[in-house]
């Protein structure tokens, strides 16, 4: 007969409470490893680029950062220096340039619209990762932009 002492006892709750917990542990697992991969390229001191990663990490994506600028991913993605940003992104085959909001992001990959991808242009106060306490409140009205393969732009989502 099995004699039930207090550490067995503790063992016996605690495997049990694994088996009951490792269902819910596998599908975050399983949904994280799902969960779109965003490349990002940014240079390795920009605090607003890592803000607007943890953005994306907390809006459903996987972020690979590289920590070696942007300016020949951006040239080589094909997005136009007049809508360039401190950071470029590739995802499903689109370039997202600058602080674009997730939720955009999300919209794009949905909707697979024939473009270069999104931007938003310079670094507008508000937008995700330029939105931090160092701020303060304040937010400018920004427009993302989706880019044409003609090299020409139209207003995706306008944010007042």
């Amino acid at each position: 007969m099995f004699k039930h002492t207090p550490t067995r006892r503790r063992l016996l709750l605690a495997g049990s409470a694994f088996l009951l917990a490792a269902p819910a542990l596998a599908s975050e697992s399983k949904s994280k490893a799902l969960a779109p991969l965003i490349q990002v390229w940014k240079g390795p001191s920009c605090g607003c680029c890592n803000d607007w990663i943890k953005h994306l990490e907390a809006n459903g994506f996987r972020v690979q950062s590289r920590d070696e600028g942007n300016t020949d991913a951006r040239a080589r993605l094909g997005v136009g220096l007049q809508y360039g940003s401190c950071h470029t992104g590739l995802i499903g085959g689109y370039a997202i340039e600058g602080h674009v909001p997730a939720r955009e992001i999300h919209r794009l990959l949905k909707e697979r619209p024939k473009a270069v991808g999104l931007a938003v242009p310079a670094m507008p106060i508000g937008s995700p990762g330029m939105d931090g306490p160092e701020y303060g409140k304040q937010k400018d009205p920004y427009d993302v932009l989706l880019l044409a393969k003609d090299g020409s732009a139209s207003v995706y989502q306008s944010y007042r």
